[in-house]
This record gives structure tokens, C-alpha cells and sequence, in this order.
């Protein structure tokens, strides 16, 4: 286990400046609907939280995994507004307009702050939608007792498997192509198996990160206990291809251990499912729990 010495933050002030000149436009550009813009006090710091849709009704909460913020889900924003509020967070942890005063030393922190947010915007029934190290983030606020949640998507979890040294040579690709020309990097995008790479403004805020620095809490996967105390219904989306997880295997151990669950293999995508497959995402929010959906796809691609 990884426990962080200190909250993340930017190297400097003139840092921070710069990568939130690099955020305004990058909002300016993609977001796709009127938004409101809402401050959020928690016991962990400052969280950022965009609202969407309907004034009424229970609202979708989006949370984005490492390196992303609430721009992650700007394709997701209006399919999902039609019918639904729509929550999308800059993660504590994460270069955003967050700001994170506590450090995230413990899964009940890392929750907590979450279930701050669905408490402070007076949210009962949400469906939280997370991606990779965002997963983790849901799935640490139902461990932690935190309610007001009625249904998890999990896309390409982290925590389900270890991190292994595919992983970070993914990771690192994908770093080092977002360097590349325009051309270069959406060419690299289909060689490394990563679709970041094609969004030209998500890939601008990764550059403008790098002098953020990342501090948080990292554990070993759950285990089968902890994985059977998610009492709310739960749908995983894994990649066929991710290169965080070997997706026959973790569906196979969910079908044996939490046969209840949806698990569903998207053929022809990685780890970056969401920008890869973002209609099928959307649709797969949307429709559960209450509705028909595709019988379990184990198809590896």
C-alpha cells in the first residue's frame, strides 16, 4: 500500500495559473450545455462539481480516474442532461479546480469527500459513474457507509487487479505520445491502444498538468469480501484490451463472486473505454438498473 505524506497540489502558484488558463479554454471549447459551476466544502478540500440537466429527478455523478477531471466526460454531458441531472467532479487528487487541503491517507477519506459532494447538493438516489481510479472512489464511498448512492457503473476499474508492468508501460506511451504532433499522436493513439491520444483537448490539460503533482492513497485490490459488501445494484464495463486488467479474468472471478452484477466485455476497446466507446457507455448509464440490457459479453475483442 501507497499512503501519500501530503495533499497533491501544483509546484507553484504561476503553475496552477497556467493550467487553469489551459482549463477555461479547454470548458470554453468542449462542453456541450449549460452548466452551473458549484464549489463544494469537504472534509478533504474544494470540490469542483458541474450541474447539468434537469433541475429535478436523481441525478448521474460522473468522477474521472487519474490524470482527469470532469472534462474526461464532456462526450457523456448532453445524452445524458436529456433525461437526467448530471454531477460531473474534478477529483481531489487530481489537476482540476479542486483543491485539496487533506490528504488522502484512507479509503474513508477517499469516499468521504464524495459523499460530502451527494450530501452538500442534496442528492438521495444517485448513480455514480466512475472510471478506472474513479471507480475506486465510488467503491471506497459505499465500503465507508457514506448511502445516498442507488446504483454503481464502474468502467475498466482500478482495484479489481493488480497494477502491473503493462500498466505503466501503457501509462508511460501514453505520456510520451501526448508530446507528439497532432498526427503523430492520433497515428500512435491506435499503436499503444490508447484513444486519449485522439482527444486533442484532453490531451492539452495532460500537458498542462505535468506540474501537478499526484499524491494518493494506493492499495492492494479488493478482495472477495469487500467486493460482496456493495450492497447496491453494480454494472462493471471492461475493455477488452485494457492494459490495467486482464478482463476475461476479472469477469470470471465477479460471475463467481457477485453473480447479481453486470459485466459486460466492450469488444475492441482498452483501457481508455470511455473516449473509445463513449455511445455504448452513455447508453449502458442510462439504462441501468430498471431496464433490459444485453446479455454479459464476454467477447475478449
Amino acid at each position: 500500500m501507497r499512503v501519500p505524506d501530503r495533499p497533491s497540489a501544483f509546484t507553484s502558484d504561476s503553475a496552477r495559473d497556467r493550467y487553469y488558463a489551459v482549463y477555461d479554454r479547454a470548458f470554453g471549447e468542449l462542453w456541450p450545455v449549460p452548466v452551473d459551476a458549484i464549489d463544494v466544502e469537504t472534509r478533504a478540500g474544494s470540490v469542483r462539481t458541474y450541474r447539468a440537466g434537469p433541475a429535478e429527478g436523481d441525478p448521474v455523478v460522473l468522477v474521472a480516474g487519474a490524470g482527469g477531471n470532469a472534462l474526461a466526460w464532456y462526450r457523456y454531458i448532453e445524452p445524458l442532461a436529456r433525461t437526467r441531472p448530471v454531477l460531473a467532479v474534478d477529483p481531489l487528487g487530481e489537476a482540476g479546480r479542486s483543491v485539496q487541503t487533506r490528504t488522502l491517507a484512507t479509503g474513508a477519506v477517499v469516499g468521504g469527500w464524495l459523499t460530502d459532494v451527494l450530501a452538500a447538493v442534496g442528492a438521495e438516489r444517485t448513480h455514480v459513474a466512475g472510471f478506472s481510479s474513479g471507480s475506486m472512489i465510488a467503491v471506497e464511498q459505499q465500503l465507508g457507509g457514506g448511502g445516498r448512492v442507488a446504483a454503481l457503473t464502474l468502467v475498466d476499474p482500478g482495484g479489481f487487479a493488480p497494477i502491473t508492468g503493462r500498466f505503466i508501460r501503457w501509462a508511460t506511451a501514453g505520456a510520451v505520445g501526448s508530446t507528439l504532433p497532432r498526427t503523430l499522436r492520433h497515428r500512435l493513439a491506435g499503436v499503444v491502444g490508447n484513444g486519449v491520444l485522439r482527444e486533442d483537448g484532453l490531451v492539452s490539460l495532460m500537458r498542462a498538468g505535468w506540474s501537478f503533482r499526484r499524491r494518493v492513497l494506493i492499495t492492494p485490490p479488493y478482495t472477495d469480501e469487500q467486493i460482496r459488501e456493495l450492497s447496491v445494484p453494480v454494472q462493471v464495463l471492461l475493455g477488452a484490451r485494457s492494459a490495467l486488467l486482464d478482463a476475461q479474468a476479472v469477469a470470471a472471478r465477479l460471475a463467481d463472486v457477485v453473480p447479481s452484477w453486470r459485466v459486460e466485455i466492450v469488444p475492441g476497446t482498452g483501457h481508455s473505454l470511455p473516449v473509445e466507446a463513449p455511445d455504448l457507455v452513455a447508453e449502458r448509464i442510462l439504462a441501468f438498473p430498471g431496464q433490459a440490457l444485453p446479455e454479459h459479453d464476454t467477447d475478449n475483442g
